[in-house]
């Protein structure tokens, strides 16, 4: 058994509304075979991982899964359940899992869901799963010992979020704001386009950096809170050890010495009281320190966010408690097997490390690691108190003093700081500070102040109540219940998602709002294109999410990156599905049209409760979204676009006082209930030539619906479609050029129902003699749809010129012009067809089978190379509408169907299957 290929969801997904990864097993040897049949597996297995006996698998209860073990279960089932049980092991909480065919015998896909805050890049998903296919096949041999847990374990640890990002990314989640994590740091994205967020640990977007650097040095905090009255202690920085032996004696013992720009009690040492012990502080702290008089009484922590007190903590140092037997040593690790405790600052404590800090101070106290203290005696491991250093923390939140309270939003307003931990040495932080006065000592006050203060003391204290400082954090960066969201659509379909996609960003154009958009040709940001490629997929969506210029986004979502990558968002208030035909059949486990309307219904399924649904009404697929449980149509706004006014769903739908956008006696047409609003006459609609391309009518009612349903206004919406300029707005789709006397009329039409749409306009523009084609079809289609869309092109055009494109995804060179020239002469033996190499060579060769008068469609890889040449060649825009007589407006519904259904009347190879 082993991995071939292993593929991360990122979002939302076919499986489930989480990340999770993909993995497709080959089963080898074990194809067919089950656990039944290898006779001591399930308890050799459940020997070495007893935790599978508490899997419920079907059965709904513990040991569910043990009974499918012995009554006979596949191996890649098995694979699944050892893959979340090693997840459990190493503190990855997990739980969903699920096994599914691939499509081959013995090829299996293991879905495995991945914890939410995880590193999107993580290599532990497929080192699990690794580490599970090499258990399962070893104890299929025989007894297998496991081993690398730990170091696995210690690698999901330290990419994981620490507990200050896990309590925002926590917080935020609640709240419902969208969070994205920068592989495995801890910077964060809240919120989407200009309402997002960054937080770094417990620094914000909003955090100075001059106040950063104002905490981070130690001297220049001194002396500005000095200069402003707030008690600190006596001292001062030092660059040599001469210079730090004279502040000791300026200041008298004991002092404390710390490094001027450390952080989290490095090399910071306390209780120092002589000469020397300062020369090997100064020396342990780097050579730039401070020295300041050591403040008597307890250590304090106050967490201020946003000119508030939010929560407070005493710190106590790193210590054990004996119990009249065991070694200090024997303490510190019976302290350390705490699971709250782990290496850094990956847990809500760290463990203890055994240092010099350590020996010294059990030196000062006449002790040893070998020593044995009493019965209840407390040994002291360090003298500072940082939790970092393995410290733990009491909550005092309660107790602050009015005064204290006070002297800590002071001090944070003095530094500039939006969020800072205010290190206090006071006897008691429920009584209240002395004034400061110059001629006594300063016997409390505040020792340091911190930028991006570690939360962990007040997520988990030792004692007292915890605080969720996550949520305050939060509840500063996006005040009166913000969640941090953009009005977001999102477009599928078969065909047409691109131009519908395209044509809202323009209508969204004229609200005053930057528009980002996504469509097969790149991404883009208020119509500036800022990124050429396929860009219909999660990473691409999150680029415009992530753009702070963006107010609204305009996601097309296409198949591909649905089934590899998942969704690039949550939640969209606005989805729409343009049509659901036959393509792409035979990849990614696609094998009938349900499967494709599974896929694209996850669209539908991600629409938050109260959005918008727009669906087509006149794709009996699309019809059918709405019966699916998980699109919660109930919860959700319908509203339907279609040719057919007078369909019955329109009519029962218009019945309950909803709205449609229709076609209706030549208009575009907005029905709520029983009124008709007229909006736009279908001649004079950019890119529908008088009617005589329906399909285009259809696209613009959908980027009509979504465009409203997001507030747009019905006249400005009905403005900007009369003004939409098809060449430049939306390339490459049904674009019309004029070369002499040949118009080229440049399409993307790459499935039946798409070519049969587009050659249907072209005949009543043209007629059915005068179409020339220069045809390539990607090599990725299935034999059965290249035929299909061979036997359309067959009937509705009387020259073509056949090409591959550069990438033939797969095949070999030639193969796929090869396949459809077969087919085409099948259908039509007279028909006048060539094969060239090269999309410059076709299209100048069907120019060469063009007579005046004529029309030559170009079927097209990339769009920009084409636009190229069909420049350098001197192809212009079309001006007036180049044709005999303009056409009529067909019947309802006649776009449906693709091949001779239109066109002529035999069924092809795919719609014989």
């Amino acid at each position: 058994m082993r991995i071939e290929t292993l593929r991360r969801l990122r979002g939302p997904n076919v499986y489930l509304s989480r990340p999770a990864v993909v993995g497709r097993l080959w089963l080898d040897e074990l194809t067919g075979r089950e656990t039944s049949d290898l006779p001591g597996f399930t308890e050799r297995l459940l020997r070495t991982l007893p935790g599978l006996a508490e899997h419920h698998c079907a059965a709904g209860a513990p040991g569910g899964f043990v009974s499918r073990l012995r009554n006979g279960t596949y191996f890649g089932h098995v694979t699944e359940h050892v893959s979340i049980e090693l997840s459990q092991l190493i503190g990855r909480d997990v739980s969903f899992g699920r096994t599914v065919s691939a499509g081959e015998p013995g090829y299996y896909d293991v879905i495995l869901e991945c914890p939410l805050d995880e590193a999107p890049d993580s290599l532990v998903p497929r080192r699990l799963l690794q580490m599970a296919v090499d258990l399962v096949t070893g104890t299929v041999c025989g007894s297998f010992e496991l081993t690398g847990l730990e170091s696995l374990a210690a690698r999901a640890e330290r990419e994981a979020a620490g507990p200050s990002t896990r309590a925002i990314i926590s917080a935020a989640r609640r709240r419902g704001i969208p969070v994205e994590r920068s592989g495995d740091l801890s910077l964060v994205r809240l919120g989407w386009g200009n309402r997002r967020r960054l937080a770094w640990a417990a620094m914000t977007d909003r955090t100075s950096g001059v106040a950063v650097d104002i905490a981070g040095d130690k001297q220049v905090t001194r002396r500005l809170l000095a200069e402003a009255g707030v008690p600190i202690p006596d001292g001062g920085a030092a660059v040599t050890t001469d210079e730090a032996v004279r502040l000791f004696e300026e200041i008298g013992g004991p002092v404390v010495v710390k490094p001027r720009s450390g952080r989290q009690g490095r090399h910071v040492t306390l209780d120092v009281r002589t000469p020397s012990d300062v020369e090997r502080a100064f020396r342990e702290a780097g050579g730039d320190v401070i020295v300041e008089r050591q403040l008597p009484g307890r250590d304090y922590r106050v967490l201020v966010v946003a000119g508030e007190v939010v929560a407070a903590a005493e710190r106590i140092a790193a210590h054990v408690t004996g119990d009249g037997r065991a070694t200090v040593a024997d303490l510190i690790e019976r302290v350390n097997a705490d699971p709250r405790r782990g290496p850094g600052h990956s847990r809500v404590l760290t463990r203890i490390s055994v240092d010099e800090a350590i020996h010294r101070a059990l030196d000062v106290a006449g002790l040893g690691l070998t020593s044995v203290p009493a019965s209840g005696e407390v040994v002291w491991l360090r003298r500072n108190a940082n939790l970092s250093t393995g410290g733990t923390s009491r909550d005092v939140t309660d107790r602050v003093h009015a005064d204290i309270a006070d002297l800590c939003l002071r001090v944070t307003a003095l530094v500039g700081l939006d969020i800072a931990g205010i290190d206090l040495r006071l006897p008691d932080i429920g009584e209240p500070l002395p004034p400061v006065a110059d001629d006594v000592d300063t016997s409390a006050g505040v020792i340091e102040v911190n930028a991006v203060p570690g939360l962990r003391m007040h997520l988990a204290p030792v004692r007292g109540r915890s605080h969720d400082v996550g949520d305050a954090i939060v509840r500063a960066m996006f005040p009166s219940g913000s969640d941090g969201r953009i009005p977001t659509v999102a477009v599928t379909g078969t065909n047409g998602k691109t131009t519908v996609a395209r044509l809202t960003a323009h209508l969204l154009g004229e609200t005053g709002m930057r528009v980002g958009l996504t469509t097969t040709d790149g991404v883009s940001i208020d119509g500036r294109t800022i990124f050429r490629a396929d860009a219909t997929g999660p990473i691409s969506a999150q680029m415009v999410l992530g753009d702070p210029a963006v107010q609204v986004a305009v996601l097309e979502t296409a198949r591909g990156g649905l089934l590899r990558r998942g969704l690039g968002y949550d939640w969209s208030d606005v989805g729409v599905i343009t049509n659901i035909t036959a393509d792409h059949l035979g990849q990614d486990g696609l094998d009938t049209i349900d499967d494709i309307a599974h896929v694209k219904a996850l669209v539908a399924e991600r629409v938050r409760d109260g959005g918008t649904l727009v669906l087509n009404v006149d794709d009996p697929w699309v019809r059918n979204l709405i019966e699916r449980p998980r699109v919660r149509a109930d919860r959700k706004r319908i509203v339907w676009f279609g040719l057919e006014a007078r369909h019955p769903v329109i009519t029962e739908h218009l019945a309950q006082g909803r709205t449609a956008y229709l076609l209706h006696d030549g208009w575009l047409v907005q029905a709520t209930g029983a009124r008709r609003t007229p909006l736009l006459r279908v001649a004079e609609l950019p890119g529908a030539y008088a009617g005589a391309a329906p399909h285009a009518a259809a696209n613009a009612l959908a980027a009509m619906a979504a465009a409203r349903a997001l507030g747009a206004g019905q006249e400005e919406v009905v403005r900007r479609l009369a003004e939409f300029d098809p060449p430049a707005g939306n390339p490459g789709r049904a674009t019309l050029l004029r070369l002499g006397d040949v118009s080229l009329f440049v399409d993307y039409a790459h499935n039946p129902a798409a070519l049969a749409a587009t050659l249907r306009t072209l005949h009543r523009l043209w007629g059915p003699d005068r179409c020339v084609a220069a045809v390539t079809l990607p090599g990725d289609r299935r034999d059965d749809l290249l035929a299909a869309c061979a036997q359309v092109i067959a009937d509705g055009v009387s020259r073509a010129v056949l090409y591959d494109d550069e990438d033939p995804r797969g095949r070999a060179p030639g193969e796929v012009s090869a396949l459809v020239e077969r087919e085409m002469r099948a259908r039509r033996p007279k028909l006048r067809a060539v094969r060239t190499e090269g999309g410059r060579n076709a299209v100048c060769e069907a120019l060469r089978l063009a007579e005046p008068g004529d029309v030559v469609l170009i079927l097209y890889e990339k769009i920009s190379p084409l636009m190229e040449l069909l420049a350098e060649l001197g192809a212009v825009p079309a001006g007036a509408m180049p044709v005999h007589s303009l056409p009529t407006m067909p019947a309802p519904g006649a776009m449906a169907s693709p091949g001779r259904d239109l066109l002529g009347s035999a069924p092809s190879a795919l719609l014989r299957r």
